[in-house]
C-alpha cells in the first residue's frame, strides 16, 4: 500500500522512501508547552485562550484532568482552546481516578498541583506509565506535606495506581534535585504556587525552563539566580493569582527531531519544518546533529510567547561520530532515540553516555533501541549509561527485521526514520502509541515523500 495521504497508519507498518524526501512540514505543538498552559490556565481567573495545542493523547489526559478538578476547558471551532480557570487553591475534589494513559508529564505535574489543595486524588495509567517510578517527585512533595499511597514497583519505586491526599497550607521547602528533572523541578514550583511564604528549588545542571517561562507569563512571583558553582535557584512565592493569558504554542522540537534526522539520512532530501521552538534548554539535538556535519539552517527566527521559535531548513548530510558531551543531555534527553538511528548511519564511532534516564522514560530506552537496531543490521554496543555505535559511513542498514515499539511513541517513530535508510523492510510492531504526540506523524512523511505499507501478515 502506498499510503500518501494516511491519517492513521496501520497498527504494524513498515517506513519506505523511494526517493529523496522535499517539502515543507509542521511539527504538532510542544507538549512540554501544551502541558503547562493547560494547567497554569486552569489555575488562573477568566478565560485564556491557547492557539496550536498539541492535540495528541497526552495533552487530552491533562485537560480531562483539569476538567475533573473544575476547570472549564473547550476547543472551539476555529481550533484554539479556551480555558476558564478555578485560581490558585481551587482545585475541586475530582469524582474519579484521573487516567493519565500514557503521560508522564501529565502525572508528575498534576501530583505537584494536587500536592498543596487540600483535595484527594487517584493516578491510574496504561502499563507502560504504571511502571515508571514516582518516588522522585513524591518524596520532596512529601517534604510539604502530602501523603502517597502507591503501588510498589520494580526495586521498591512508587508506581501507579498512586492516591495523593494533599494539604493546605503546604510547607515551603528547599530542594536540591538529586537527579537533572524538568518534571520534579516543575512539580515542586507548581506546588509553590499554593504553599505560603518561597518554596526554592536548587537545580545543579539546568533542564529545560518552560515552567518558570510561563509561570512569570501569568503572573507569578518567580526569581531565577546562580549561586558560585554555577547551579540555577528557583525561588517561587506562593498563594499566587495567576492572569489568564493568551498563548501561541511553537512546535515540538522533540516531533521535529524525526524528519530533521530523516532529511539528513535519505540522500538528495532537502526538507523545511516550519515553526520549531529552539528554546535553549531544547535544542541540544541541534547543536549534536550540526557537529556532527549535519546542514541545517535556522531561518525565519524569532520570538512567540517569550520562546524562541524559527523554520529549520534541512538538507541530506555525510554525517560523522562524535563523542556527545554528557552536559547537553538534558537539553535532549527525548531525542536520544533518533540520534542513535543518525549515529548508525554516520561515518566512524559515536559515544553517547550520561543517559541513566532514558532507562525510565516509557520504555528502557537504551535496551530496547540497542536491540531493534542490532536486529536491523547496525552495529552497537550497549553500556549502563548510554550506547557506543559504529556507523555504516552512509550505506544503508540491512533492515529486514520486526522491532518492538514497547508501547513507546519515540521509539516507535525512530524506527520508522531506520526503515528510510534500510536495504528491507523495518517492521514496527505497533505505531498506536505515536498518537500521543504525533497523531499526524504517517502523514507527515507521506507529504515528504515516504510510503507507509502495512506489514504482511502470515
Amino acid at each position: 500500500m502506498n499510503a500518501s495521504s494516511p491519517s492513521v497508519p496501520p497498527a504494524s507498518a513498515s517506513f519506505h522512501a523511494p526517493g529523496p524526501l522535499a517539502g515543507a512540514v509542521r511539527v504538532p505543538g510542544d507538549k512540554s508547552i501544551s502541558h503547562r498552559s493547560l494547567m497554569l490556565s486552569a489555575l488562573a481567573v477568566g478565560e485564556s485562550v491557547v492557539e496550536g495545542l498539541l492535540e495528541g493523547e497526552d495533552v487530552i489526559a491533562t485537560a480531562a484532568a483539569m476538567r475533573a478538578m473544575g476547570a472549564d476547558i473547550a476547543r472551539g471551532e476555529d481550533g484554539r482552546w479556551r480555558i476558564h480557570g478555578v485560581g490558585v487553591g481551587g482545585l475541586l475534589q475530582p469524582r474519579e481516578a484521573l487516567d493519565m494513559g500514557n503521560s508522564g508529564t501529565s502525572t508528575r505535574l498534576l501530583l505537584g498541583l494536587v500536592a498543596s489543595h487540600p483535595i484527594t486524588a487517584t493516578f491510574i495509567g496504561d502499563a507502560s506509565l504504571s511502571k515508571r517510578p514516582m518516588g522522585r517527585v513524591t518524596d520532596p512533595l512529601g517534604l510539604m506535606g502530602a501523603e502517597f499511597t502507591a503501588s510498589p514497583g520494580a526495586g521498591g519505586s512508587q508506581c501507579l495506581p498512586l492516591m495523593v491526599r494533599g494539604i493546605c497550607p503546604a510547607v515551603p521547602i528547599e530542594y536540591r534535585l538529586p537527579v537533572a528533572s524538568a518534571q520534579v523541578k516543575s512539580a515542586i514550583l507548581l506546588a509553590g504556587l499554593n504553599t505560603p511564604g518561597e518554596t526554592r528549588v536548587i537545580e545543579p545542571v539546568p533542564t529545560r525552563d518552560h515552567s518558570e517561562r510561563m509561570l512569570r507569563g501569568f503572573g507569578a512571583d518567580l526569581s531565577v539566580e546562580e549561586d558560585g558553582q554555577g547551579a540555577r535557584i528557583i525561588s517561587i512565592r506562593g498563594e499566587a493569582e495567576l492572569k489568564p493569558q493568551a498563548i501561541t504554542v511553537p512546535g515540538d522540537p522533540s516531533s521535529a527531531a524525526f524528519p530533521v534526522v530523516a532529511a539528513l539520512l535519505v540522500p538528495g532530501s532537502v526538507v523545511t519544518v516550519e515553526n520549531v521552538g529552539l528554546n535553549p534548554t531544547r535544542a541540544g539535538l541541534y547543536q549534536v546533529l550540526r557537529a556532527m556535519g549535519g546542514d541545517i539552517a535556522f531561518t525565519n527566527e524569532r520570538t512567540v510567547g517569550g520562546e524562541p521559535v524559527a523554520d529549520l531548513v534541512v538538507r541530506h548530510s555525510a554525517l560523522s561520530g562524535i563523542d556527545v558531551p554528557p552536559d547537553v543531555v538534558p537539553s535532549m534527553v527525548d531525542e536520544f532515540p533518533v540520534l542513535f538511528v543518525a549515529a548508525a548511519l554516520a561515518r566512524g564511532r559515536t559515544v553517547m553516555r550520561g543517559l541513566e534516564e532514558l532507562r525510565v522514560k516509557e520504555s528502557d530506552r537504551i535496551r530496547v533501541m540497542a536491540e531493534g537496531l542490532a536486529a536491523i543490521g547496525a552495529r552497537v554496543e550497549e553500556l549502563e549509561d548510554g550506547l557506543i555505535v559504529d556507523g555504516t559511513g552512509g550505506d544503508p542498514l540491512a533492515g529486514g527485521a520486526t522491532v518492538a515499539a514497547h508501547l513507546d511513541h519515540r521509539i516507535a517513530m525512530s524506527f520508522a526514520v531506520a526503515g528510510l535508510v534500510a536495504r528491507k523492510p523495518v517492521v514496527i510492531d505497533d505505531m498506536a502509541p505515536v498518537a500521543t504526540s504525533f497523531p499526524g506523524f504517517a502523514a507527515m512523511l507521506a507529504r515528504l515523500g515516504a510510503e507507509i505499507r502495512p506489514a504482511q501478515r502470515d
